[in-house]
């Protein structure tokens, strides 16, 4: 029994294929405007590269952004209840998942496998991954540096701005105080921490908390969230694939329905047939 996720996120797109208990196969890669043509591409890579083909898949359910654009999905299932079903898999005992991505942040609150309530941040950079990008190229430090970075600081900075236009003109002024860039690093981790952990506050927080997306990568926002939070973060080996993971688990839960693949039906469309044409974008 294969089943196959695949999330299509704002930054980043995400494809597992599982058997029964196992991802055996999974591919990570940034995400193009182009879902349509994207998807179709990346599928062949991961079906190329597991020696399977197309309808060796018993199940796929996409999920993301562009899910409606995935032509060979056999179902769309939101992102939030996979994201809830990809954690719930990996730490049954999870009762909170904050997710922090480039574009947004979202707050889920489960119990026994099922979603109690949740909340999304979409509106305003300034609580996403996309704020600490910005702030690094201030800064002039790469993103992979600015958690590490962070972690060395010794004095306590304040942002206080809620927009990340006027975050960069604070952390200009700070610069041109000479403080350390290190220690206004930590306020900017700081300062994500604390706009995401009063948006999921509202949800009544308990333990055990997982954080998943491209921030449970950042060292700093680790440390930053657990010191608003007061309580340790649980984190995936690869907290980028918990949608398509959930996904790929939920697709799962569609076939011991009984629910059947139509695979004749599905439409995988080779890459040298892509063309510029809107219907393919």
């Amino acid at each position: 029994m294969l089943t196959a996720g695949i999330d299509i996120g704002s930054a980043i797109t995400k494809i597992v294929i599982r058997d029964r208990h196992i991802s055996i196969k999974q591919v990570i890669m940034k995400t193009s405007a182009a879902h349509r043509r994207f998807a179709n591409t990346l599928m062949e890579q991961i079906l190329d590269d597991a020696g399977l083909k197309l309808n060796d898949i018993d199940y796929i359910v996409a999920t993301g952004y562009g899910r409606v654009n995935v032509p060979f999905a056999d179902k769309q299932i939101t992102e939030i209840k996979c994201h809830m079903k990809g954690v719930t898999s990996l730490f049954p005992e999870a009762r909170t998942i904050i997710d922090v991505g480039g574009q947004d942040a979202k707050g889920i609150k489960t119990k026994n496998g099922r979603i109690e309530n949740f909340i999304m941040n979409n509106r305003c950079a300034a609580g996403t991954g996309r704020f600490l990008e910005i702030m690094a190229d201030v800064l002039g430090v790469d993103i992979k540096e600015i958690g590490p970075e962070s972690l060395k600081s010794d004095e306590h900075i304040k942002i206080s701005s809620t927009c990340s236009i006027f975050a960069q003109q604070e952390v200009i002024r700070y610069l041109s105080e000479g403080i350390n860039f290190r220690n206004i690093l930590n306020g900017l981790h700081d300062s994500v921490a604390y706009r995401i952990s009063n948006m999921v506050r509202t949800l009544g927080i308990e333990r055990e908390i997982v954080l998943t997306g491209g921030g449970a990568k950042n060292v700093g926002l680790i440390r930053a969230f657990e010191d608003r939070l007061g309580e340790p973060m649980l984190i995936p080996d690869e907290p980028l694939i918990t949608g398509a993971l959930g996904a790929a688990v939920l697709a799962r839960e569609e076939l011991i329905k009984g629910n059947v693949a139509d695979k004749n039906n599905r439409k995988l469309i080779e890459s040298k047939f892509f063309t510029t044409d809107s219907n393919y974008e």
